[in-house]
């Protein structure tokens, strides 16, 4: 015989009650019958009618809620089971719940007849994908029983596996717009962000496998330097604070221009056409989105191709720069037509850089021309071989190609000359434009340095695509489903809004704004199970949170989070 625990919903509220079972055989296998109901009892009294059916002095507790609040203790037999990490699953689960995910997934994602609820399995792989990133496979199978996500979730470590964790990006995909909204709305109250400036850039990510059945991966311009692989292309529009609004997956040959007026109007379908600054680089811009984002009399901040340089060339030798830091200036130029601004930027930090490797692709390139005509000379080669060697030579150092003129002749026995020079106008012009480069505005009314700043955050969007792909692990991708694939990079997506949640949590608090040591720091707490064995012969378990050190204390009081002490133990 065994104490069952029965649980009754009534009016919205739940009533536990207890049964004895008695478990018996018949011909047909085992059966139980109640023998007695004996309603809600005190641990006590349960506890002596459990030892009284079992027919036995000892037992053990296991739910924490049930220990006796004094017991006398056997220190020899104390011992310490189940550790568990604890910290990162309980502080990524704080900034959910801040930006009210939790509620949102539980109310937003369709019930049906699932034992555990899609809202709480999306965030198992949200939190999972936070705390120790790797594929749905691993989490089911050796990450999710390490980490205390099933004290804090209620699910238990049999209950996720590989099929239900699929079955759970199926049901988050269609609700991506809903959660952006939810999520810009939440950011900027929360946070008092502004989007009146948007940073908007695109990266792509490889599969692992062919991917067959999805018809987006493609092989493309690879930011990976992964061209043996198919990919995807990811683009993304955050605020001047890095934090995305929205993102959108694109197939892998897709150049990145050919996605803006696309992205545009999806960001104005989603949030309305407010008077936006669009800041993007200069793989974005051609004449076409140039006439598309004037259309509407759309604000821009773009970047400019290399060649745009020359189009300016008399204003570098003028005076009118205006110094915005150290080592950087800055020149407005009024555009053809008056409607536009070009601002040239002049730094030097970049100007050493591109002058060194200049400097060494040149050194490349007169070196292996200086070999080729020596080989020329010393045996036959033909004009065809030659220039194709010269061509091959050319490719690898393009940073210098343009500073030297070539020749091939054929000489009367038929032997290849290879004659070649340095072209001096081009070096100077080489020169006098490193570290220098051009922006292009429609906004007419701001001063050069603003126009750079704006611009500037710009590396906002490459810090996304970074820390997603380096500290969320966003690939390579293992899904061979396109709607899989776009779940999956949706996970990421929301791993990352909590990471820079974190990030500003932290900036409030007088931490910094980089949330990666804070996290990591407050990774190392645990959670064990204290075993006291009694006196009596009973063991009692205690589930119990390990104190913060000194530091851990401090960073928990300047976010203003209490770590608990104990954990109950969750039944499902």
């Amino acid at each position: 015989m065994f104490l069952r625990k029965c649980r009754q919903h009534k009016n919205g509220k739940e009533y536990a009650y207890w049964q004895l079972v008695e478990s018996y055989r018949t011909a047909r296998g085992s059966r139980q019958r109640v023998i007695a109901h004996l309603g809600d009892m005190e641990v006590a009294a349960r506890e002596g009618v459990a030892e009284a059916a079992r027919g036995e002095c000892g037992r053990q507790l296991h739910l924490l809620e049930e220990a006796p609040e004094w017991v006398e203790v056997d220190t020899r037999r104390l011992r310490v089971e189940r550790v568990r990490d604890f910290g990162g699953a309980w502080l990524g689960l704080q900034v959910l719940g801040k930006l009210g995910l939790d509620t949102f997934l539980g109310r937003t994602l369709p019930a049906g007849r699932e034992e555990i609820s899609w809202g709480v399995m999306a965030q198992v792989l949200v939190l999972g994908r936070l705390c120790d990133p790797s594929s749905e496979l691993a989490l089911a199978e050796r990450v999710y029983e390490r980490t205390a996500l099933m004290d804090l979730l209620g699910v238990p470590a049999e209950k996720v596996n590989e099929d239900r964790l699929y079955r759970a990006l199926d049901a988050l995909l269609p609700h991506q717009a809903a959660l952006e909204k939810h999520l810009k709305e939440r950011l900027g109250s929360l946070f008092s962000l502004e989007y009146d400036l948007l940073l908007y850039d695109v990266t792509s990510t490889y599969f692992e496998g062919l991917a067959e059945a999805n018809a987006l991966a493609r092989r493309g311009y690879s930011r990976d330097h992964r061209p043996d692989c198919q990919q995807v292309c990811i683009a993304l529009v955050v605020s001047r604070e890095g934090m995305p609004l929205a993102h959108r997956v694109f197939a892998g040959n897709r150049s990145d221009v050919s996605t803006v007026e696309e992205i545009v109007e999806l960001i104005e379908r989603q949030y309305g056409e407010a008077d936006r600054i669009w800041v993007m680089d200069r793989g974005m811009v051609s004449e076409e989105t140039v006439a598309f984002l004037r259309e509407r009399d759309r604000r821009y901040i773009l970047g400019t191709p290399k060649s745009q340089l020359r189009r300016y060339e008399r204003h570098f030798g003028e005076g009118g720069w205006e110094r915005v830091r150290e080592g950087l200036e800055v020149k407005r130029c009024p555009g053809p037509e008056g409607e536009e601004t070009f601002l040239l930027c002049r730094s030097q930090e970049r100007r050493v850089k591109e002058e060194a490797m200049r400097a060494k692709f040149e050194e490349r390139l007169e070196e292996g021309l200086t070999k080729l005509a020596t080989a020329c000379e010393a045996r036959k080669l033909t004009p065809v071989r030659v220039a194709a060697r010269v061509g091959r030579l050319l490719g690898k150092n393009t940073r210098a190609e343009k500073l030297f003129s070539w020749e091939v002749r054929t000489q009367g026995d038929g032997r290849a000359l290879l004659s070649w020079q340095k072209r001096e106008e081009r070096r100077e012009w080489a020169s006098l434009s490193e570290g220098c480069y051009v922006l292009r505005s429609n906004i007419t009314d701001w001063s050069g340095e603003a126009l750079w700043r704006a611009y500037i955050q710009l590396t906002q969007a490459e810090a996304a695509f970074r820390i997603q792909k380096q500290d969320l692990s966003l690939r390579p991708v293992w899904h061979q489903k396109e709607d899989r694939v776009r779940a999956h990079i949706l996970v990421c997506f929301l791993a990352y809004v909590l990471w820079k949640a974190l990030g500003l949590l932290c900036g409030r608090a007088g931490l910094g704004d980089e949330p990666r040591l804070v996290f990591e720091e407050l990774s190392q707490i645990r959670t064990v199970d204290v075993v006291l064995p009694t006196r009596a012969g009973s063991e009692l378990r205690r589930r119990c949170v390990t104190q913060p050190t000194k530091h851990q204390a401090i960073l928990l009081q300047h976010l203003g989070m209490t770590l608990p002490t104990h954990l109950k133990a969750h039944v499902v």
